[in-house]
């Protein structure tokens, strides 16, 4: 993230236009809706604004919806490079010991990390997630540890983790919020290989050359039910009821929504599908930018060129209602200086996205090209430029 100390905003006003809708939090709505289940919690996506609450901050035990935060630090520590899709990954007998869902993993078992995030993410394996959580952090108390202060860090206040795998424990602590778990959806939802895991219907075979091949198949019939949605996580003890965290994208708008205990499964999707109706029903989704797409120019010091492109490394999107007016405008703010050389991908400035004067979101700009150092004569000649009134910033609003 570019966060310089002193930003020069380079593209005031670069893009001013009015959209039709804008959609505050309908709190409520709460008396609209039909909701079964003790806690619920609907989110946009794009930007993070509660469009629904029902007891979103109760803390209740999330059953298997724990598991969310078992591949956030799994895929975490496969995108760091900490760990491989082939790494073998080595099954204690703590972890062959799990009961409730499992694929039957024997002590001194190894499979490959790839397999074990399809047991997780698919089959709710609890053997799976505490074989990754002990190869991860060297045990599952630390592997806890970890969990937690990835909890912390990501705000979710109301959330205590003692397990890997959301297993009932009676001298454990074990909650979180539908609130809170929609923000670690969200945060989930941006890392590789999370969207594809949680999207996977089956089947998912199992040691595929062994004699015990176990074929998963995915809880969550609302992948085949609800049209659009694409995750993420079922759940459920006699404690917890029925949990759900659920996302869908329908026309480029993503939401996700999350219900605790509720008395059935089918009473759990059908709040699933409430909150999802009620959403699209009332939001639509704005492409401001799109990744990978130039959205100007900002200056280059001591470089062959004086400007470089820009472009933002995800889809800017912004979610508006139906009925109302908003005037959306964006910045491109820029540290006082940017020295060449720049490499193709480096993160060089910020997109700032306003909608009614009020921040929206902010979105890492990259550079389009290389930029090589210039020679001691251009530098000198560039000095001379900046010092009389220095190169123009190209601002090129983005399309609708």
């Amino acid at each position: 993230m570019v966060k310089p100390p002193t930003p020069l905003v380079v593209g005031l006003l670069m893009a001013c236009f009015f959209l039709h809708g804008v959609f505050e939090p309908a709190i409520a709505a709460e008396a609209k809706l039909s909701i079964t289940s003790a806690s619920a919690v609907l989110m946009d996506y794009h930007t993070g604004r509660v469009l629904y609450e029902k007891n979103a901050h109760e803390q209740l035990p999330p059953a298997s919806v724990t598991k969310i935060m078992t591949l956030v630090l799994a895929l975490e520590a496969l995108r760091d490079g900490k760990v491989s899709l082939e790494t073998g990954i080595p099954t204690s007998e703590l972890a062959a010991s799990m009961g409730g869902t499992q694929i039957w993993l024997e002590t001194g078992e190894v499979r490959p990390f790839e397999e074990l995030l399809y047991a997780i993410a698919v089959g709710s394996a609890n053997d799976a997630s505490v074989a990754v959580a002990e190869h991860l952090a060297g045990s599952e108390p630390a592997f806890v540890a970890l969990m937690n202060a990835k909890a912390k860090a990501l705000g979710m206040k109301n959330t205590h983790f003692a397990n890997p795998s959301g297993l009932p424990f009676p001298d454990q602590r074990h909650v979180s919020s539908a609130y809170d778990l929609a923000v670690l959806s969200r945060y989930a939802l941006d890392l590789p290989m999370f969207r594809k895991l949680v999207a996977t219907w089956g089947p998912v075979v199992m040691r595929p050359e062994g004699k015990r091949q176990p074929e998963l198949w995915s809880f969550n019939k609302m992948l085949k039910q609800y049209p659009g949605m694409d995750g993420i996580k079922t759940g459920m003890t006699n404690e917890a009821g029925f949990c759900l965290a659920a996302t869908a994208e329908r026309d480029g708008l993503r939401l996700i929504a999350v219900t605790l205990n509720a008395p059935t499964s089918q009473e759990r999707n059908q709040d699933i599908a409430r909150l999802l109706d009620y959403g699209f029903s009332q939001l639509r989704a704005i492409t401001v930018a799109k990744e990978g797409e130039e959205v100007g120019t900002i200056p280059v010091s001591k470089g062959q060129i004086q400007q470089v492109g820009v472009a933002p490394v995800r889809d800017v999107v912004l979610t508006v209602g139906r009925t109302e007016e908003a005037e959306v405008k964006t910045e491109i703010t820029v540290p006082k200086r940017i020295n060449a050389p720049i490499a193709k991908g480096q993160a060089v400035a910020e997109l700032v996205v306003k909608m009614n004067d009020k921040e929206m979101t902010r979105v890492d700009l990259v550079a389009t090209q290389d930029v090589a150092r210039g020679s001691l004569l251009q530098i000198m000649l560039q000095t001379v430029r900046q010092i009389t009134g220095g190169p123009a910033v190209n601002k090129q609003p983005p399309q609708q």
